[in-house]
């Protein structure tokens, strides 16, 4: 072939917007994929990771309660909340929206985690650029346009899909179950992830007659979809034989009729049939509760109840599965939303665009525990203010990707942001031990801020450690007002002055965070 009219297979990607658009087959959308990071690959890492993507934003303080917050949360959302005396509990005075019984489950059985008030610095309550965010772990003012996972498997397999699938990664690396891919999986060059709504009928593409190819542009480019032809029908023969090899046990499917838990139950019996596909990607939508969250009256139940109920009975019926089929070692899950919703309601009987919200891990190698705080409710909230973030949702991606997925740290940093700081997500028996972070105790932490209302100033006093500490001040909209220090205080209590003199009079919230410790504390300014 004359070599002007070469054209390299990343080249014409770029050039043909194929990096984004997928290939339909059959009705449904398919995208070429990319072979992950060699450590998740390697014949003794069987692990997988189930992404649940709440659509809409999901309202926490509808999902998740505290008996001692209950009264305050009772008056600025009287019209919807649930009754105190329904409310399912989990422990000491936390517990779950009445129809989360399958997560109640899971808790006693010490296969679900939950982390408090997640977010980022500065939310935004666009949901499609906070999706956005959430997708490519990117920072509030950043705009990239890989996602996180993708970003993962680019750093060595970047050169997809020359030579995929081949004897050695036959399999597809991720799966979104539905028909629109995920972000989430999204790399430099193309999307790693395939959309998947049937693995009994994965589809099939034509692949052209054969016969001469011109050498030129034009002949490169019909040389290359012939080979992504045949490469997602080798990935549809492979997904194919997995669903016909694969098997269900749990009874719980019996009593489910949702798209949501069939999406799970295909997972289940997927990888029963030995597919190794390591990520797969769920969403269930209908999270944007502005108006009829509830019904009135009945407050139990509604859109809101709906779906809480189709992701408790599904994920549960899941583990379940995954405990039968003797794969629960190998399978951890993470929830993740846009954002929560507003602590006051309004009067549609819903919930507005918020700032931070609960994230659920769940899986037997998830640290069975609440970590953080549950969010301090005020009776003189505003009308516009959200929950305060605690956790940063790109620590719990981190820690996912060094602990369960095999990065190392100083990749992860570069995937995700310099001060990434691992949290305490998985049992220890699951992680090497030279990774796995101490759950931080309510004895070991300190954190207080006084006078509160204060006028021009107000004394932080709290305890610090051998690691990178950072204190950051933000509005009651999430937004940043200032970073109050980020360095290393040493081990022993501590103290600073903040001058409030410039800030306006309102509700502010005070961030510390370090090593295993998240701690949000409210401050009024008169």
């Amino acid at each position: 072939m004359n070599k002007k009219h070469q054209l390299s297979r990343r080249r014409f990607i770029q050039m043909s917007g194929l990096a984004a658009l997928p290939i339909t087959l059959s009705g449904f959308p398919l995208i070429t994929h990319a072979r992950p990071n060699r450590r998740l690959f390697d014949t003794d890492n069987d692990r997988v990771l189930i992404l649940v993507q709440l659509q809409g934003g999901n309202d926490g303080l509808n999902t998740m309660f505290d008996n001692e917050q209950y009264a305050n949360l009772f008056s600025v959302r009287s019209n919807i909340i649930v009754p105190q005396s329904q409310i399912l509990p989990i422990t000491g005075t936390r517990g779950f929206h009445p129809g989360m019984q399958g997560m109640q489950e899971m808790w006693q059985n010490e296969k679900l985690g939950i982390v408090e008030s997640v977010g980022y610095p500065d939310q935004n309550r666009s949901h499609f650029r906070s999706t956005d965010i959430w997708n490519s772990a990117s920072a509030a003012d950043e705009f990239i346009t890989t996602g996180w996972i993708g970003r993962f498997y680019d750093i060595e397999y970047s050169d997809y899909p020359a030579g995929y699938p081949n004897p050695d990664n036959p399999h597809p690396f991720a799966l979104t179950m539905g028909n629109i891919l995920s972000e989430t999986c999204q790399g430099v060059n193309t999307n790693y992830s395939l959309a998947l709504t049937d693995p009994f009928s994965p589809g099939s593409v034509l692949v052209g007659a054969g016969g001469d190819v011109p050498a030129n542009c034009y002949g490169d480019t019909l040389s290359f979809v012939d080979q992504v032809a045949e490469q997602t029908n080798a990935y549809s023969a492979v997904i194919l034989e997995a669903a016909n090899a694969g098997n269900n046990l749990s009874p719980k499917w019996e009593s489910l009729s949702s798209e949501f838990s069939q999406k799970l139950k295909n997972i289940a019996r997927l990888l029963s049939g030995g597919l190794q596909t390591k990520v797969f990607i769920v969403q269930l939508g209908g999270f944007d509760t502005h108006d009829n969250q509830v019904v009135s009256g009945a407050t139990t139940t509604g859109i809101h109840a709906a779906l809480l109920q189709d992701l408790s009975d599904s994920i549960g019926a899941f583990q379940d599965d995954l405990a039968l089929l003797g794969l629960e070692d190998r399978v951890v899950g993470m929830s993740y939303s846009e954002f929560g919703r507003r602590v006051r309601s309004n009067g549609g009987l819903g919930t507005d665009h918020g700032t931070a919200a609960p994230q659920f891990l769940f899986g037997a190698c998830v640290q069975n525990q609440i970590l953080g705080d549950a969010p301090t409710i005020s009776t003189n909230v505003s009308v516009d203010e959200g929950v305060p973030m605690q956790f940063d949702f790109r620590n719990i991606y981190g820690t996912v990707l060094t602990q369960w997925l095999g990065a190392n740290e100083a990749e992860v940093q570069n995937i995700l942001f310099p001060d990434f700081q691992a949290l305490p997500l998985f049992k220890p028996e699951c992680v090497d031990v030279s990774t796995a972070i101490p759950v931080a105790h309510k004895g070991e932490a300190f954190f207080e801020v006084a006078p509160n209302p204060c006028d021009d100033h107000a004394v932080l006093t709290f305890s610090g450690s051998v690691d990178d500490t950072r204190l950051t001040l933000f509005n009651a909209m999430g937004g940043t007002e200032r970073i109050l220090a980020s360095e290393t205080f040493g081990r022993g209590i501590h103290s600073m002055r903040i001058d409030t003199r410039n800030l306006a009079p309102g509700t502010y919230f005070v961030h510390l965070g370090s090593r295993g410790i998240n701690l949000t504390r409210t401050l009024m300014k008169r």
